[in-house]
């Protein structure tokens, strides 16, 4: 602490020609450094708070030659803010730099190279290539780790020089060092260069990733992190292979960091779809679990990413956590964020089981403060219903209890999922109307509206004074969202086809559909209007088949997610992309997608939902690198795919066709007379051509 504070007087602002000064004048008294080195920190503190100091480039780099490792550092972190900028001077520092590349001292070897693969100059990177080759085979590791990082920026700096001057080879040699730091570093530079569009294909056989899960243990965090991901190239061949990788990998399940445990999880998730083995798979969702549920216990952030990562495990695979739904039960002090995530998985997690105990728990959060909340509390209690039959009961009477509260948003969200029940259990549940509409006066909401408007219209032959109700909704119809306008038009035309003989109906649905053409400037929506009032102009009969068709019951199949999307988006596990629930490449230029490769391992079901991965091939060679190691049989380069694709078909657009040619089998047909009116003809489906309103 107290060096900290003892540097903190450098960051004081500075001005050019002072720091010239005393720079040329500690040239001449300063035996032991001491000076100068007062002097670059206060230069780096100045370059830390944003000041120019490029003027200083001459003078700096003349400290260059001082034997003084602190001194160098400053001196190349200089270099490494100023070099692009300064490519006319930068010859001035390529002597010094091939000098500290063959130093005695592997920190400064190190050091210069790194320097160096900072500045994508031609001077510099022609210089650096040669170097390169032979610090990949120093005899320090240190220096080998940090050459292997190199290559990676000659590659993004110079793909071609680096792939004619055999890097990626050099650095596939590394990948079976005897330094597991080495080997960590190797296998990150050659991730980078093959996310790269124009980069190689890197992918792994047996015997390299044996090699790298022999070197887990000795890696760092970050080196692990960097081996597990990689094993996500390697293609088993055989159910064998993937199940004894799968086992040798899982004890990093009880490491303490949490980005070792996702990528581990997210490893073990890939070969799955490789194992034949039922208790293996078994056994290893076990595993899975208790590292997840200790990842709840972290602060909030790291709750979030490990909730949204569970959403998606738990959907490909339930077993993991289906016996430990109550550690997703929410505390008082969660961020609402959290709260959200864990009410999501609590629905997922539900089953015949468990239910009473997550409804228990979703009731306590239906009292809770926070409107948010409690509109998806209660919204999943819904989404229960529909999911487990053997507790509908159950949630529908704690839905009624919740409208007995009176609160106004419980209360309507309740009704937008009980329209939903009322269509996965048909005839079951329709004698609680009455209750819901005792509850019309307090619907403000659209989506709730809707709801209500659509329950009315959908069973007004069981409500008797449907029609009164359906007068009241629509006294302010050029008023109400869309949404409300769209339920009140179809709902009309029901209760007109219930009872078409009521006076009072047939001027509901003629005033409301006459709005709707006449007065709405929405076009879907008035299309509907001219749809519905043509179906009923022609053939009431016929437009009662079709208003009121039988609907299919709703399923939570439209929760799941896609198979192939899924298994798509795990291979993401603990990346943006699990957070999002969207792969990489939608939303960061250039990232490159991933997914299940087949092989003659890969079970049935993943082979029947493969998602192809097209990837854009530069005009050059494309490298197949597979690893050192002998090659399998059955492994070849992967051709390239082709960049082109056929292009969609067009939707077939049909000619207009003349409205009354379209009904002219048998049925009423406009007069050619009154064709320029839109509504000729069309009130004599309310027996009454004259009637106004």
């Amino acid at each position: 602490m107290s060096g900290q504070g003892h540097d903190a007087k450098f960051f004081q602002r500075g001005k050019i020609q002072e720091f010239r000064q005393e720079l040329q004048a500690a040239e001449t008294k300063d035996k032991k450094y001491t000076k100068r080195k007062t002097i670059l920190k206060k230069i780096v503190a100045n370059i830390t708070m944003g000041n120019d100091m490029s003027p200083l480039f001459a003078d700096v780099v003349q400290c260059m030659g001082t034997p003084l490792l602190e001194i160098k550092k400053m001196v190349y972190l200089f270099l490494i803010n100023y070099g692009r900028s300064k490519a006319d001077s930068i010859h001035m520092v390529m002597p010094n730099f091939l000098q500290d590349c063959n130093d005695r001292n592997p920190l400064i070897r190190a050091l210069a190279i790194r320097t160096m693969s900072y500045i994508p100059i031609p001077v510099v990177i022609e210089n650096l290539t040669e170097q390169l080759r032979h610090h990949l085979k120093d005899r320090d590791p240190y220096v080998r780790k940090t050459a292997a990082i190199c290559v990676a920026k000659l590659y993004a700096a110079d793909p071609r020089k680096a792939e004619r001057g055999s890097f990626v080879e050099l650095l596939r040699d590394l990948l079976v060092d005897s330094n597991a730091t080495v080997v960590a570093n190797a296998v990150a530079a050659l991730s980078e260069i093959a996310d790269r569009p124009d980069g190689v294909v890197f992918k792994l056989n047996l015997p390299v990733a044996n090699k790298l899960i022999a070197a887990l243990g000795e890696s760092s965090e970050w080196g692990q992190i960097y081996i597990l991901d990689a094993l996500l190239r390697y293609v088993p061949e055989t159910h064998a292979d993937a199940e004894l990788i799968g086992e040798r990998i899982s004890i990093q399940l009880q490491h303490a960091n949490s980005a070792v445990v996702l990528t581990t999880i997210k490893v073990l998730l890939y070969l799955m779809n490789y194992m034949d083995n039922r208790k293996l798979i078994e056994h290893i969702c076990k595993k899975m679990g208790p590292p997840l549920v200790t990842l709840l216990s972290s602060g909030p952030e790291v709750q979030y990413v490990a909730l949204r990562n569970i959403l998606l495990i738990v959907q490909r695979r339930p077993a993991v956590l289906k016996n430990d739904v109550k550690v997703f039960f929410c505390k008082y002090n969660d961020p609402i964020y959290v709260k959200l995530a864990k009410l999501e998985i609590m629905y997922r997690l539900a089953n015949e089981e468990n239910v009473q105990e997550v409804l228990a728990e979703l009731e306590e959060y239906a009292s809770e403060v926070d409107v948010d909340f409690v509109r998806r509390a209660v919204r999943s209690i819904g989404r229960i219903t529909i999911k487990v039959e053997a507790a509908a009961d159950a949630c529908i009477n704690s839905l009624l209890g919740l409208i007995e509260t009176k609160v106004t948003y419980v209360v309507q969200e309740a009704i937008i999922v009980i329209k939903d029940v009322f269509r996965r259990y048909p005839g079951k549940y329709e004698g609680i109307i009455p209750k819901l509409c005792e509850n019309l006066d307090v619907l403000d909401e659209p989506e709730a509206k809707a709801s209500m408007v659509w329950i009315i219209g959908q069973f007004a032959n069981r409500i008797d004074n449907a029609d009164e109700l359906m007068d009241d909704l629509t006294y302010n119809f050029l008023e109400e969202p869309t949404e409300v306008q769209f339920a009140l038009v179809t709902a009309a035309v029901k209760l007109f086809i219930y009872k078409s003989s009521s006076d009072p109906v047939k001027a509901l649905v003629h005033k409301v559909l006459k709005w709707t053409t006449e007065e709405i400037d929405n076009p879907d929506l008035r299309d509907r209007g001219f749809m519905y009032w043509r179906l009923l102009a022609i053939n009431p009969t016929v437009a009662g088949e079709i208003v009121l068709a039988e609907k299919p019951a709703i399923t939570t199949d439209a929760d799941r997610m896609d198979r192939g999307a899924l298994d798509q988006l795990l291979l993401h596990t603990g990346s943006l992309g699990s957070i999002y629930h969207k792969n990489p490449e939608t939303f960061i230029r250039g990232a490159a997608g991933k997914a299940l490769v087949d092989s003659p391992a890969l079970n049935p079901h993943s082979r029947q939902v493969l998602v192809p991965i097209q990837r854009e091939v530069p005009t050059s060679t494309t490298m197949l690198v597979s690893g050192p190691g002998p090659i399998e049989p059955g492994t070849s380069p992967v051709p390239s795919p082709s960049t082109s694709k056929p292009a969609p078909p067009l939707p077939h657009d049909p000619q207009e066709q003349d409205e009354d040619a379209r009904f002219s089998t048998g049925k009423p047909t406009v007069s050619r007379q009154d064709s320029t009116d839109p509504y000729a003809n069309l009130g004599a489906a309310f027996n009454d051509t004259e009637l106004l309103f």
